[in-house]
């Protein structure tokens, strides 16, 4: 502090200390009234904008000055509006209008009445060079542009050894890690391969900058020396001894080379991952052709191309992906959508002309992509229709693997798997699908492409509407569900259609399509008006998801049961948050006190059973979560149950308003279960994926509260296969009729999980309601199942779940998870190896 106290004519003093980045810090004092905080008066382009009171604790100048008190610093960030990109005069006064000097932005040791801000500061960077694993250099990095702005990933970095390039990565990898610390968007993270030469046992250099701006990341520059692993080490040279040694024992070095370590695949690396799907899909299906080829009778397949001034090469390589198909019954209709464009026309006659299967219909006039398509329709004559985008490609097997599900099947309408392919021929942005999942489909058109529709049900259902131009497809799909059933609606779990990425499409980005948002809501509302769904559609965020409000304005009668034992503030604050936040009259809560022992908890009930609307049942018993719902459950007489934990909190006031509305909105739905979240407001719970590997998992767990999760899976309500226990809602007549939980075998695990696949075997949807939301303090309740004492048991109910469910489908192959992510790691972001989904 070398700031000295003068002796002026104005009896404020002060200093600032810096002016860098839209921050001032610095202090004032009154000398008159030393014992008062100042207030500094802001001034921006001559005009008072704001006070700053002085009140931090700064006992540096308290030490300095030799002054009784130390609360009389600031700091303080430029309002919002000035970071506007234009220069903006910056001054600040103490109360008796006297100059308080401000730094030079670029020099701060030169002080100056008033200072220009250029209206943008250099953004700021925080950043981490982990080190090196797994032959992989990694970090982080997030980057503002101003303080009001969020910390973000996706910048750039390259990476030196020795001053020698290691190439660059962009740091956008999940990093759940850093988003939990910081509170940062978590795609930050960076992975750069090292080459093996490296791997030398000499000290090597390594830093890491980012780019354009070349600062060093901190933790860069660094030196080490990097050995190979040594169990690697070892597992090389001994899949060398036994290739030299036994040769004919291939499926031994096979084993010993699975054993070595490599990067696992996942979305992150998903071009390369293709690259492998796609080879030994061809294989695949060659094989099933050898062994089951399809009948001669095959039925045509008319594909219907609607274009308008395409992008010649893009058109070009779209046509040649048809011709190139392995199924060859089908016929090509070009629909020329009145561009007058001699280069279209004459690409056109190219092509019909080199294939008598490829045929033209041409409009005089733009009439837009829905009118284009009826015109491919009245065109058509093939016993099913495809809608096939001009710049997109059709993978070689496509139509054989979708022809050959429709004869399988007999379903009106089958829809695949798809990715993005961008201008330099990258595979990119997969949407991997569930099963047909109609409260999923009015969040948004997941279907897309490629979609067949058999033409006896294209003829019911008519022309595209042109009201919808935009989300006309969406439009589609729904009419199609108001006339075919469930059952005859398909989802192909094979990647057959790469969509085309381009600066102008929707798939690289929807706000260059704005109309088709407006026409997406439009036409979600009006298939709920036509179906007498009572409910309000809305944009989520201006995209192409959206919102369903359900209005319906029944209120069944709901009973609360939530089991506790003593834990008394936490129960108090579960039960406090239904009373107090949530609006539905119409419940009634029963607690179930599993043997609490202490003087407080009694008080509590004593005080909490004078509310009618609570009731406690005292069971003792040794716990056992399934008996004490059940227990309860037999007691109640209502027309749901709503099993809830003691360590849920609950604030939204139409919390059970919401979920109530879910269950009641569409036919069969059995149960439904909110999102959770963590106290740090990350998930928690958006549904579990069951399977064999993994019995039962949370997915998108971690993921920040307002994620959009997997293509809109975590902001919209859509099909599970299972939920947690710890909010359930179920209607009771359906929970008794299954016998409720199981009490005997499932006593504590994965009584919820067996519970729902019960609800979907008996023919009833489980639904995730995105709109419900509350705080879950998770296994605070009960703790954990990986305590050493729990393990015998928590291993008799696996086995139980595996020996109950083995044969069941959802169970092997959970319909609402797609089979290409892992469960046993990041869900809906690891993947199986290609080799592993056959």
């Amino acid at each position: 502090m070398s700031q000295q106290l003068a002796s002026p004519s104005s009896a404020f003093q002060g200093h600032v200390d810096h002016f860098t980045n839209g921050t001032i810090r610095g202090w004032a004092l009154n000398l008159r009234d030393i014992d008062h905080p100042v207030r500094v008066h802001v001034l921006i382009d001559q005009q008072e904008v704001m006070q700053v009171l002085c009140d931090a604790p700064r006992e540096d100048v308290r030490e300095a000055l030799n002054l009784p008190i130390n609360t009389l610093g600031f700091e303080f960030c430029l309002p919002k509006n000035v970071f506007d990109g234009h220069p903006h005069s910056i001054g600040l006064r103490f109360p008796d209008r006297s100059v308080l000097p401000l730094p030079n932005i670029d020099h701060n040791d030169i002080l100056s009445e008033t200072v220009t801000f250029p209206g943008s500061i250099r953004p700021e960077i925080h950043s981490f060079v982990d080190g090196v694993k797994d032959d992989v250099l990694r970090g982080w990095i997030i980057h503002r542009p101003s303080p009001y702005d969020d910390w973000m990933g996706g910048l750039i970095v390259s990476a030196t050894a020795d001053g020698v390039s290691l190439g660059s990565a962009r740091a956008d990898q999940y990093r759940s890690d850093v988003a939990e610390a910081l509170g940062c968007d978590p795609n930050c993270g960076f992975e750069i391969l090292l080459p093996r030469r490296l791997y030398d046992q000499h000290p090597h250099q390594f830093s890491v900058i980012s780019e354009p701006d070349k600062v060093p990341l901190e933790g860069s520059p660094f030196t080490t020396s990097l050995v190979h692993d040594t169990l690697e080490s070892r597992l090389i040279a001994l899949e060398s001894t036994i290739d030299q040694l036994y040769r004919d024992l291939t499926s031994v070095r096979r084993e010993v080379s699975s054993l070595i370590p490599r990067r696992a695949p996942n979305l992150q690396r998903y071009n390369s991952w293709a690259h492998r799907y796609y080879t030994l899909l061809a294989d695949k299906v060659a094989t099933q052709r050898r062994a089951h080829p399809l009948p001669k009778s095959a039925p045509l397949v008319t594909i219907l191309c609607p274009t308008y001034r395409p992008d010649t090469h893009d058109f070009r390589t779209a046509i040649a992906s048809v011709v190139a198909q392995t199924y060859q019954n089908w016929e090509l209709i070009l629909i020329d959508d009145g561009s007058s464009c001699k280069q279209t026309a004459a690409t056109i006659k190219e092509l019909t002309t080199s294939d008598s299967r490829i045929r033209a219909v041409t409009l005089k006039k733009n009439q837009g992509i829905s009118e284009a398509t009826n015109a491919g329709i009245r065109a058509a004559k093939g016993a099913y229709i495809a809608f096939f985008d001009h710049d997109d490609v059709l993978v070689p097997v496509a139509l054989e693997v979708m022809i050959r599900e429709a004869l399988k099947s007999q379903a009106k309408l089958l829809y695949c798997d798809e990715d993005k392919i961008d201008a330099a021929g990258h595979f990119l942005e997969p949407n991997f699908k569930p099963a047909f999942d109609y409260r999923y489909l009015l969040g948004c058109n997941y279907i897309c492409h490629l979609t067949i529709i058999a033409a006896e049900t294209v003829k019911k259902v008519g022309f595209l509407n042109t009201q919808y131009d935009g989300a006309q497809d969406h439009d589609y799909m729904l009419r199609c569900t108001e006339i075919l059933d469930a059952s005859e609606i398909v989802h192909v779990p094979a990647i057959l259609y790469h969509w085309r990425k381009t600066p102008n499409s929707t798939a690289a980005r929807i706000s260059n399509k704005t109309y088709a948002v407006k026409a997406g809501v439009d036409c979600v509302q009006a298939h709920l008006t036509r179906m007498q769904r009572r409910a309000k559609v809305h944009s989520i965020n201006n995209l192409t998801l959206y919102d369903v409000e359900w209005t319906n304005r029944r209120r069944p009668s709901i009973s609360i049961i939530i089991p506790f034992r003593d834990q008394v503030e936490m129960t108090r604050r579960c039960v406090d948050s239904l009373l107090t936040h949530a609006n539905y009259r119409n419940l009634h809560i029963c607690l179930v006190d599993n043997f609490s022992v202490e003087d407080e908890t009694h008080l509590f009930l004593k005080e909490i059973s004078s509310d009618p609307r609570v009731s406690v049942l005292r069971i003792e018993e040794p716990f056992n979560f399934s008996r004490l719902n059940n227990l309860a459950a037999q007691q109640c007489k209502s027309d749901f149950l709503f099993f809830l934990n003691n360590d849920v909190f609950i604030s939204q006031e139409n919390f059970l308003t919401k979920m109530v509305a879910e269950a009641l909105a569409i036919p069969n739905v059995g149960a439904v279960s909110p999102r959770l979240l963590y106290p740090n407001e990350t998930i928690q719970h958006a549904g579990v994926a069951v399977g064999p590997d993994v019995i039962g998992v949370h997915v998108h767990r971690a993921q920040p509260h307002d994620a959009y999760g997997y293509v809109g899976r975590l902001c919209l309500s859509h099909e599970v296969t299972a939920v947690t226990a710890a909010a359930m809602l179920v209607r009771r007549s359906l929970f008794e009729e299954l016998g409720g939980f199981d009490e005997e075998s499932l006593k504590i695990a994965y009584n919820d999980v067996d519970l729902c696949l019960k609800i979907r075997q008996a023919g009833f949807k489980i639904i995730y309601c995105a709109g419900a939301q509350a705080e879950h303090h998770e296994s605070f309740s009960r703790g954990t199942d990986n305590k050493p004492e729990n393990e015998p048991r928590f291993f008799q109910e696996t086995q139980t779940m595996l020996e109950r469910w083995k044969e069941f489908p959802l169970f092997k192959n959970d319909p609402t998870y797609p089979h290409y992510f892992r469960k046993d790691h990041q869900t809906f972001f690891d993947l199986h190896d290609p080799e592993k989904l056959w």
